[in-house]
């Protein structure tokens, strides 16, 4: 279904900024959703949105 392949490569995009730029954005998931707090690169998620679409990496 292509809505759990779009919210996996958004979770997994956040997380991976998250990572790369902790002092910038923090990413907690929980039973209701994903908090997110911090700056998000827009590009980066967008990339990754269009390429679980597309079926990119």
């Amino acid at each position: 279904m292509i809505e759990e392949q779009v919210r996996k490569a958004i979770i997994a995009e956040l997380e991976r900024q998250a990572e790369v730029q902790p002092d910038s954005l923090r990413v907690e998931e929980n039973e209701d959703g994903l908090i997110a707090h911090g700056s998000i690169g827009l590009d980066e998620l967008v990339m990754a949105v269009v390429g679980a679409v597309t079926g990119g990496p």
